[in-house]
């Protein structure tokens, strides 16, 4: 049963429950649907990591061995049946929370289906896809918990950096996606190049996010927090630039994951409804 959980990549899939439970804080709004809304981009970001590992037995045979289906500790064909299974119950849960939440919930499934069979190994398209999905878990929540303005911001910034860390990671499995025949950026331009636009994608979302603040989306608790995270950003932009090798992508996808975890920090502090709670506890 372990290998059932652990082929979901949990980590990845908590981390995408993040993304709805931070707009429902921002929006201070927690109820059964907010609670039925994680468990669906739980299971449906799950199903998404077991599909993509059902269709990249080979590559993952070459650059992660130890994962379920090229360890043999679960058959591909199980696999698949599972993922298929968890995007149906994902899509069910979508339509109870209503008809747009369903609807989306069944156009994401279908497009990670793809993503998984056909686009990963389409130069930059593959990254888009990734990026626009991680983004649209943000607009997800804000659908439920009636803040989608708020998380149409946060979506766009959560997709400039998703799509950093995406070439950064094209750039450290490039020896695989080239025995797979795939033509991601790296592969088809080089790491220079891969590097230079990664760099590009955080300092955009590093230099633009302080607009927030000045057209009154967060409060100015917003500005300290995103400070360390755009330092964060700079960093591991230089660095990659400075060195684009493989075992330097690990790290600095490592330092984005980092970054951008902080960034959700900033957001959720600088929303004016946590901002009015922290302020009535210091004076109070």
């Amino acid at each position: 049963m372990k290998v059932y959980m652990e082929i979901l990549r949990p980590v990845n899939a908590i981390m995408a429950v993040v993304s709805v439970l931070l707009v429902a804080l921002i929006g201070w709004e927690f109820d059964l649907r907010v609670l039925v809304a994680c468990f669906v981009v739980f299971i449906a970001t799950g199903a998404g990591n077991v599909i993509n590992d059902y269709f990249d037995y080979e590559i993952d045979a070459i650059n992660r061995p130890q994962r379920p289906i090229p360890s043999g500790r679960i058959r591909r064909g199980v696999a698949g049946a599972y993922g298929i299974g968890l995007f149906i119950l994902a899509s069910a849960l979508g339509f109870y929370l209503g008809p747009l939440p369903g609807f989306i919930v069944v156009g994401s499934s279908l497009l990670m289906i793809y993503y998984a069979h056909t686009l990963k190994r389409k130069c930059f398209i593959g990254n888009l896809v990734v990026s626009f999905l991680t983004g649209l878990s943000f607009v997800f929540g804000g659908l439920i918990v009636g803040e989608t303005v708020k998380a149409a911001y946060i979506g766009f910034y959560a997709f400039l950096m998703t799509m950093a860390r995406e070439i950064i990671k094209d750039m450290e499995d490039i020896e695989g996606d080239k025995m797979e025949g795939a033509t991601t950026l790296p592969i088809k331009y080089g790491h220079r190049i891969a590097s230079i636009i990664a760099a590009t994608f955080m300092l955009i979302a590093s230099l633009t996010s302080p607009i927030l603040y000045t057209i009154n989306i967060f409060s100015i608790l917003y500005i300290p927090i995103l400070s360390i995270a755009i330092i964060v950003f700079l960093k591991a932009a230089f660095k990659i630039l400075k060195d684009p090798r493989k075992e330097t992508a690990g790290e600095v996808s490592k330092q984005i994951k980092i970054g951008m975890g902080i960034t959700f920090i900033a957001f959720a502090l600088g929303s004016r409804t946590i901002t009015r709670i922290i302020l009535g506890i210091i004076f109070t």
